[in-house]
């Protein structure tokens, strides 16, 4: 069944992309990551254009992020002290980047530079994911136990002032430090439609140094009122949030990822993690050639022009 998007201006198969939500879905079910790294990727192969696609997914990533903070806050697992902090920075630099991406739209460069700093991106984190997967497995296959890292803040995050104690989180560090890492966090949210999950997490172990058992849950708390603040961004300065395909990608998403949950307890974490940063490295081949391809219509006439 086809439907028609008004944002997009474009006619989809509805069960395509719900199909399309429901496997970025079952990825974020298996490896624990949010899925907003994919879905815009994802919706940019199958043709959607690249500024409806990151608002789409920013919305689509509000919805998903509340039932697992919810879970999370059941167990107590949830630093609303540190999440304040967190939401504060990326509420700022949502606005930055809603800035950036408003002015890149005028100039008509947004589609590119999307598609630039996702090859960046997904290459970057794809080849650290891969390096620490394959030793990983080499670890175990010699016998040893893989590496473990001592949970601490970084120098210069010791360094800044105006200390105060976040409980949960088990740290004594000045809120400037959260506060940065949201604002890094909020922009890259607005300009590429992540929930910014698969940063802010390894950010929030090794940068902040913050307990293991608050960290998911504490990320998905302000991914819900960071994604919200974009969708509301997009939705009334640059107009591009198409709420059909949200919801069609909402849909399968929520069914994906219960079958992602169960297929990842059959796998051994190393082989998740050398199979999701092959995902990552394939999606940023596959972005990367994309840009190298002659356009279908390499000239446009531009009103007034």
């Amino acid at each position: 069944m086809d439907l028609y998007l008004p944002i997009a201006e474009m006619s989809v198969n509805a069960l395509v992309i719900i199909l399309l939500g429901g496997a970025v879905g079952f990825l974020s079910g298996m490896f624990g990551v949010g899925g907003g790294f994919l879905t815009t990727p994802f919706l940019i192969f199958y043709g959607i254009p690249p500024a409806v696609a990151v608002a789409s997914s920013a919305t689509q990533i509000t919805g998903s992020s509340v039932s697992g903070a919810l879970a999370y806050w059941e167990r107590g697992q949830v630093d609303v002290k540190m999440g304040g902090v967190l939401v504060a920075g990326g509420l700022v630099g949502a606005g930055m980047g809603q800035a950036l991406f408003r002015l890149l739209q005028d100039l008509g460069q947004v589609d590119v530079v999307i598609s630039l700093i996702y090859v960046l991106f997904l290459a970057v984190i794809g080849a650290l994911m891969l390096r620490d997967a394959l030793a990983g497995l080499a670890a175990r296959r010699s016998g040893r136990s893989p590496a473990t890292r001592a949970r601490r803040h970084l120098p210069w995050v010791a360094a800044l002032p105006w200390r105060m104690r976040f409980p949960r989180s088990g740290l004594y560090i000045s809120p400037l430090a959260p506060l940065l890492l949201g604002a890094l966090v909020g922009m890259l949210t607005a300009i590429m439609g992540i929930g910014g999950g698969f940063i802010m997490v390894p950010a929030m172990v090794y940068v902040l140094g913050m307990r293991a058992q608050a960290v998911v849950g504490t990320s998905l708390f302000q991914i819900i009122f960071v994604t919200a603040a974009t969708t509301l961004l997009h939705a009334t300065a640059s107009k591009t949030v198409d709420i059909v395909l949200a919801l069609m990608l909402l849909v399968g998403g929520v069914v994906g990822a219960q079958f992602g949950v169960r297929a990842a307890q059959a796998m051994p974490p190393d082989r998740l993690r050398l199979a999701l940063a092959l995902l990552v490295l394939g999606v940023a081949a596959r972005l990367a050639f994309g840009l190298t391809l002659t356009p279908a219509e390499p000239f446009a006439l531009f009103e007034g022009a």
